[in-house]
């Protein structure tokens, strides 16, 4: 007599309250047969069709950042900076005094310090902006990244509970077709072999999906984290380098309007202009690395649809 044990405990991997909270598509209730049939079929397909909704929302969100306006901003001041002629600011002879090529040479300086500082003005409400995007994106970006973490590690979870349940057919098949029998009983391992092989064949399927999925949430959250990343460093820049130099720069522009020249603090003046175009040119790094992050984002996001609706 043919022991039950196994035929139980392959059943109880997969009850009808478990097929509830997998949600997937209801069957009909036509035979026991049948319901197994639609379940390796629709293995993991709420999950699948929650991660699709998901993915559309995250990659709207991909596509409604842009830091071109602040790396434009960061380059805009480092030129107004790198342009900045300490030797207008020497002191001139006397024959240069008279001619008035002092205060022409000191003008041209307070222009050029000008220019840097509306350039600078021009960076700081970039940064305002971006920082207030970013805490209006932020919650958004991470309950939607959480989210596919959910449903990600749901699917994980029905694929183990799957390739189980198959180990475990198949080596019941292999006693059952061990043991032989009537015409009947080789139709039902026929049946029970095919409905196996359909199981193999949505396993295969959720495997590709999940592993996009899994790609596209990484990529996401890297690019969250550079952005905020980058928002943090764009204020410190502000705050830190351009307000340290700027005392530097400020001081100079003093001395040249009221002598037309500067006897001192030229070198830190020199400092400040180099201190400020290497963390400027940092700045402008980072703005393209987290622009090609994002759009590499985006597009992983975007070529997601295609496994997720073939699992769907």
């Amino acid at each position: 007599m043919p022991d039950h044990s196994d035929d139980d405990r392959t059943a109880s991997l997969m009850t009808p309250a478990k097929l509830a909270q997998l949600k997937v598509r209801p069957a009909p209730a036509a035979s026991p047969a049948a319901w197994l049939d639609q379940m390796a079929a629709d293995a993991g397909s709420g999950h699948i069709r929650r991660l699709l909704e998901l993915r559309q929302q995250l990659e709207a969100q991909m596509r409604d950042r842009d830091v071109r306006a602040i790396a434009t901003a960061c380059h805009a001041l480092y030129e107004a900076v790198d342009k900045l002629d300490f030797a207008l600011l020497e002191p001139k002879g006397w024959l240069a005094r008279a001619a008035g090529k002092g205060k022409e040479a000191a003008a041209t300086y307070l222009a050029q310090h000008e220019r840097a500082s509306r350039a600078a003005e021009d960076l700081a409400d970039e940064a305002r902006g971006l920082q207030r995007k970013q805490q209006a994106q932020a919650t958004a970006t991470e309950r939607l990244l959480m989210e596919f973490g959910v449903e990600i590690r749901a699917l994980e979870k029905i694929m183990d509970q799957g390739a189980r349940w198959l180990q475990d057919m198949r080596n019941q098949l292999k006693t059952r077709q061990a043991q032989g029998g009537d015409a009947a009983v080789q139709e039902q391992i026929r049946q029970d072999t095919a409905r196996c092989e359909v199981l193999v064949g949505r396993l295969k399927q959720l495997r590709v999906a999940n592993s996009a999925a899994q790609d596209a949430a990484e990529r996401s959250q890297d690019a969250a984290s550079r952005r905020a990343s980058l928002v943090e460093n764009m204020q410190q820049l502000l705050d830190k380098e351009w307000q340290g130099s700027r005392q530097s720069l400020d001081a100079l522009a003093e001395q040249a309007t009221a002598t037309g020249s500067a006897t001192e603090g030229v070198d830190r003046g020199r400092r400040a202009q180099q201190d400020l175009r290497s963390a400027l040119q940092q700045a402008g790094q980072d703005c393209s690395t987290l622009q090609s992050q994002e759009q590499a984002a985006t597009d992983v996001l975007a070529g997601l649809q295609v496994p997720l609706q073939a699992a769907a």
